[in-house]
């Protein structure tokens, strides 16, 4: 798909939306990286510990994770959309 925008850019302008699109995945991988740790201590806090309060904030942590892993995912589809969205308006453009 990318190929596709690549044939009708200059190769600067299709360089510059290829470091965009890697930086937009750095925050991604932030995402899920958070979402793992709260997964782990939620679950593992909930295991271990017997005090029920803190066994409920493991399973809220667990819960929770996968809501920040779903606005990671999130925010890359809309970032990832609005680039192409650039490379589209660009690529229209007469030379």
């Amino acid at each position: 798909m990318l190929r596709d925008y690549y044939a009708r850019v200059p190769i600067s302008d299709a360089l510059a939306a290829e470091r965009t699109l890697l930086a937009a995945e750095r925050p991604l991988l932030a995402y899920v990286r958070t979402a793992f740790a709260m997964v782990v201590v939620g679950l593992s806090g909930s295991q271990f510990l017997e005090d029920p309060l803190l066994v409920t904030i493991g399973y809220i942590f667990s819960a929770l994770s996968a809501v920040v892993l779903s606005v990671g995912v999130l925010r890359f589809i809309q970032s990832r959309r609005a680039t192409h969205q650039v490379l589209d308006r660009h690529s229209q453009k007469p030379s």
